[in-house]
């Protein structure tokens, strides 16, 4: 049976060091509304309530997916974590992005000034203080899941969905405090509250854009991705190495959550062997693939006779031949 998928430590620890910081900030900012009546700051109130409730969905999501397989949902629960991590990124879009967006248009067109700028300045200082602080460690805890990949190849091609959505999340925050901050204090130099407004509609475009970038990713997890390169080498090095195989024929992998990968491939194996001896060939190649991939839980092994001139796709690719599906996404 499919184990459960759980959030790791790391992931953990980011999501409640950006539930806090978030849940924070959205208080100052909107008391700081009240009081300076900033369009800036009002948009940062609600992207940062957002921020928070997207951190809830994160946990929802991570608990759900920890659920038992049921004959319904014979494969588990594991792309609840990408569903709801979906789901982060439509808030994004509609509470972050379109009402900061909505905000700054009406205030540029019927423009308010700022009333008492440095309690705006101050509040937004400490958001980015705090923000600072939620990305760092973001920062720290996915390093050790990246390994040698650029950050963006690390959000593009990331099974775990929880670190890449608040690495984004933290990082739009970081801008959009600025954004509102920049706006505010060129409104009040000039006397031309419009600045403020486009604060805010610089907020609500950059909003859009990190939550379009999060929308694809994970709709490529929901609708279903293959292993890794890494991992899809190691699986067939191991299904190759097994015992009495002549040859690896087809191979389809499949992430059913973040931790699992499933695996049905279709193997030529030595043709004097007994009904048992091929048994007992597949048993142990499969303990060579959960070996060779832990992740790897769910293994179906056909066997089968080659085709001649057929090339399976991804074995060809995880030979290095052609690049990698990933990149399609």
């Amino acid at each position: 049976m499919c184990q459960p998928c759980h959030v790791t430590d790391g992931s953990k620890k980011a999501i409640i060091a950006a539930f806090f910081a978030n849940l924070g900030i959205a208080i100052a900012k909107f008391v700081g509304f009240l009081i300076t009546r900033s369009a800036g700051m009002l948009a940062e109130s609600v992207h940062s309530l957002a921020d928070t409730g997207n951190q809830g969905l994160l946990f929802l999501g991570g608990r759900r997916a920890q659920r038992d397989a049921t004959p319904e949902h014979p494969f588990g629960y594991g792309r609840e974590r990408y569903f709801w991590s979906f789901a982060v990124a439509l808030v994004l879009f509609s509470m972050g992005g379109l009402f900061a967006l909505y905000e700054g248009i009406e205030k540029f067109r019927h423009p308010h000034e700022v009333d008492k700028v440095w309690v705006a300045v101050g509040i937004l200082v400490f958001g980015l203080l705090i923000e600072g602080n939620s990305l760092r460690v973001a920062v720290g805890e996915a390093r050790h899941h990246k390994g040698d990949a650029s950050w963006w190849q690390f959000i593009r091609h990331s099974k775990q969905p929880e670190l890449p959505v608040v690495l984004l999340e933290d990082t739009g925050a970081e801008i959009g405090l600025a954004l509102a901050l920049t706006g505010v204090i060129v409104a009040h130099q000039t006397g031309d509250a419009r600045w403020d407004a486009l604060g805010s509609i610089s907020i609500g475009l950059l909003l859009i854009v990190i939550a379009i970038v999060l929308i694809i990713e994970m709709k490529g997890l929901l609708i279903g991705e293959s292993a890794g390169p890494a991992d899809r080498a190691r699986i067939v090095a191991a299904l190759e190495s097994g015992p009495h195989v002549d040859a690896l024929i087809h191979l389809r992998t499949e992430h059913i959550g973040p931790d699992e990968i499933l695996v049905a491939a279709k193997l030529e194996y030595d043709s004097t062997l007994t009904f048992d001896q091929v048994t007992d060939a597949i048993n142990r190649t499969e303990r060579a693939v959960r070996d060779a991939v832990p992740a790897a839980r769910m293994i179906y092994i056909e066997p089968d006779l080659r085709v001649e001139g057929y090339v399976d796709s991804e074995r060809r690719d995880a030979h290095g031949d052609h690049g990698d599906h990933d990149g399609d996404r």
